[in-house]
């Protein structure tokens, strides 16, 4: 049997109810399944946490969490206890940098039965990969003098090593999808990064012969995600780019509660940690609806890297079944709870036995 040790972090907010009903669909999804086995570990590393200690984790946390096969991860976040920029690079940051997780994966399509703001979404079906450790979120910069004359400086920094790695990924990738990839770019406006960022584009795409490639200026991509999302396969983009178009991707389905989110380490020195894309949710904790899709997503997007593929296609499936039929939140127009919601996909999990 194949056990699966995981680091459980829930976190902030809502993280705190639907991490546990996720992990209540794994372990159901195991029962059934009956080879593998997903062990557990929770630690409250939290925003209450810093408070009561002055930091978001111990100074051994990341040993800590090192031996586990994953880290999975509900919400990092509550701005009225702790600053966004402390509780984020304290834990969140901290862990993809110092773990190595260098890519960033973020799907979008659309569900029958919950509503896209788009007129006619069309089906859409799209990964972004996002290279997730350097680009224009690095760290380095600083700020000098004061009032009127204070300067900020911001550096981006891309390494050919990270732009390519980000980038065969993609293409990797596109080898078991729909064998298209675009590239996320501004070469018209960023003079030094996006030229070298398409350069580098252009290397790599000779190795994938049987892949179609595209290049689109980030101003119009995000408009694309828009007005034909249909017409995309896997994206590639840098931190930043990657970033605001996962959002979109987000948007286009209807909520940010149902999107997933993967922060992969491709070397097997350490973990990767399974997140959603939605934040902690403050205006909603304890009112039991927030929305378990983009935790239980998350953990097919872990069943996924843990090989057990067809499993995960097998509660995507339930889930699509369970939104198709009106199990909704609210944030998607329902009146659904967490619990009704979870237990829905339960339920239809264990009628496939």
């Amino acid at each position: 049997m194949k056990v699966f040790n995981i680091a459980s972090i829930p976190g902030d907010g809502i993280g705190k109810e639907v991490v546990p009903a996720a992990k209540h669909v794994l372990e159901v999804l195991a029962e059934i399944h009956g080879g593998l086995r997903f062990e557990f570990t929770d630690f409250p590393w939290d925003c209450h946490y810093y408070l009561e200690n002055g930091s978001m984790m111990p100074e051994d946390g990341l040993e800590t969490l090192k031996p586990y096969d994953a880290i999975f991860l509900g919400a990092v976040g509550n701005k009225k206890l702790v600053p966004d920029h402390i509780s984020l690079w304290g834990l969140l940051i901290k862990i993809r940098r110092e773990f190595e997780q260098v890519i960033n994966l973020r799907p979008a399509k659309m569900f029958h039965g919950v509503k896209s703001p788009l007129a006619n979404p069309k089906d859409f079906d799209l990964i972004v990969v996002r290279e997730n450790s350097e680009g224009e979120y690095s760290s380095i910069g600083g700020r000098i003098y004061q009032g009127e004359d204070e300067i900020a400086i911001q550096n981006g920094v891309f390494s050919r090593k990270g732009t390519e790695r980000a980038i065969r990924f993609a293409f990797e990738l596109a080898k078991k999808r729909n064998r298209h990839v675009t590239s996320a770019t501004k070469s018209n406006g960023i003079y030094h990064s996006m030229p070298f960022w398409d350069e580098v584009f252009e290397d790599v795409a000779k190795d994938y012969p049987n892949v179609k490639t595209e290049s689109q200026h980030i101003d119009a991509l995000a408009a694309f995600f828009v007005t034909r999302p249909e017409q995309f396969d896997v994206i590639v983009g840098s931190n930043l780019f990657g970033d605001i178009l996962t959002d979109i991707g987000a948007a286009i389905m209807g909520s940010v509660g149902i999107a997933p989110a993967a922060n992969i380490n491709v070397n097997g020195k350490y973990p990767s940690m399974f997140e959603p894309v939605h934040g902690s949710a403050p205006d909603i904790v304890g009112q039991g609806i927030a929305n378990p899709i983009g935790q239980i997503w998350t953990a097919k997007m872990m069943l996924d890297h843990f090989g057990e593929e067809e499993l995960g296609e097998v509660l995507l499936d339930v889930v699509e079944s369970v939104l198709k039929d009106g199990f909704l939140t609210p944030d998607v127009g329902g009146q659904s709870t967490t619990k009704e919601v979870t237990d829905e996909v339960i339920a239809r999990l264990q009628a496939k036995q």
